[in-house]
């Protein structure tokens, strides 16, 4: 990490020619701003997700959706941060993944186990609210609808508007998030199980901020 205005920065792994509305496997961590718990708390190993926890995960689960030509891999909502893969796969563009079967994500999204709080009555959608809107108004002011960065903004988007209609008007993001490209080297499985395994890491990481990145 480098200091730049008096605070410390994650360096970008991002590649300067590279095009990330292409084809990839992609590993993603989105924190909360300040990296504050908004999420829920990590109880024997196990995430206990809070009612904005269990909201994260629903509109992670709904990425696709939104989304042409991309699918989700493992995920987690941690207390204070999202890890997850992202997997474009356009018939139309160059291949560029670790596997050139995408089908074993399509379906069946590696989701590590979770509990609400109890308290959890919410739905990602109500009478007023249309994530669809949000997802379809951020995709046209990018001039690469469908990049990494476009389905990334668009769930946070999605999130903090669900947030600010639902009585949590104080919730927000970091403004960048962190990316990794997943090389066709067999890393894949390791992001994997850095995923699966990040709940029962977590009385490490919550007080390191660099235990955030793989």
């Amino acid at each position: 990490m480098t200091l730049f205005k008096n605070k410390y920065r994650v360096e970008s792994t991002r590649l300067p020619n590279r095009d990330y509305s292409q084809n990839g496997w992609y590993f993603v961590t989105i924190c909360t701003y300040e990296r504050k718990w908004l999420f829920g708390d990590v109880v024997n190993g196990q995430v206990h997700l809070s009612t904005i926890g269990q909201i994260a995960q629903n509109f992670w689960a709904e990425i696709p959706q939104h989304s042409k030509h991309t699918y989700i891999d493992a995920y987690v909502i941690m207390p204070n941060h999202v890890h997850g893969i992202i997997v474009i796969d356009n018939p139309e563009s160059k291949e560029i993944s670790p596997s050139k079967d995408v089908t074993q994500c399509r379906d069946v999204p590696w989701n590590v186990s979770t509990k609400s709080d109890g308290n959890d009555n919410s739905t990602t959608s109500d009478d007023d609210f249309d994530e669809t809107d949000v997802y379809r108004n951020l995709s046209k002011m990018s001039p690469k609808a469908g990049s990494l960065s476009v389905i990334i903004r668009s769930y946070k988007a999605a999130v903090t508007r669900w947030c600010n209609m639902n009585g949590y008007p104080n919730f927000a993001w970091q403004q960048r998030f962190f990316d990794k490209i997943i090389r066709a080297d067999g890393s894949v499985d390791k992001i994997r199980e850095y995923i699966v395994n990040n709940p029962l890491k977590w009385d490490y990481d919550k007080n390191n901020s660099s235990g955030l990145w793989m």
